[in-house]
Order: structure tokens, then C-alpha cells, then sequence
């Protein structure tokens, strides 16, 4: 749900969903949202740049959701469990080599 005209909120993404950040400092870093704050702004965190123990605010505006769940890691924090910096480390790496993985079998003619 995209920002209208009337300045309608976007949808926040779901805790534990990638994000990838398209402005400000970070932009190009890809996270996974560990809160929402409000209902303009998510906390996010990649375990290396952006650590769990101090993750970025940003405006729900200034990301793009990556229709992708870290499913172990939303289903520790729907358990109120804490998140290590090594789990969204290996998170995010996971995700970034399937991405490598489908974009070349996209190359050589795969599906």
C-alpha cells in the first residue's frame, strides 16, 4: 500500500520481514524489522552495520519490503525470545545467496 496523495500512512511490514533501506545513510542495507514503533516507523537491525542492541529507526516511507519472512527470527520475537547479531548476520546472508542463486538461474534461462 503506497503513499497516496492525501498522505495516507503505508503499511508497516511485518516483524521479522526483510527490508531493504532506499534512503538515508544506510541505503542498500538489507535488515529484518524487529519492531514497529507508531504507525509511520519500524526498528531494523542486520546484525553487522545495525546492531540488535541498537537498531535504526526509520520511516516506514524510506523502505522497501522484501516479500520475504526471517521466519526464525519473527517466530522468537512473537515468543517475546531475544535475537542474536549472529542470527540476523546468518538471516540476511541466507536470503542474499538465494537472491544471488535466483538471479543467475535467471541468466542461464532457468525459471
Amino acid at each position: 500500500m503506497k503513499q497516496s496523495a492525501m498522505g495516507a500512512p503505508r503499511e508497516l511490514p511485518p516483524i521479522g520481514s526483510y527490508v531493504e533501506v532506499i534512503q538515508g545513510r544506510d541505503a542498500g542495507l538489507v535488515a529484518v524489522v524487529l519492531a514497529h514503533e507508531g504507525d509511520r516507523f519500524v526498528r531494523i537491525a542486520d546484525g553487522d552495520v545495525r546492531r540488535v542492541e541498537k537498531p535504526k529507526k526509520k520511516n516506514v516511507a524510506h523502505v522497501r519490503r522484501i516479500h520475504r519472512m526471517a521466519e526464525g527470527i519473527a517466530q522468537k520475537l512473537a515468543e517475546g525470545g531475544r535475537v542474536t547479531n549472529a542470527e540476523l548476520r546468518h538471516a540476511v546472508r541466507m536470503l542474499l545467496e538465494a537472491q544471488t542463486a535466483n538471479g543467475q538461474e535467471r541468466e542461464q534461462g532457468g525459471t
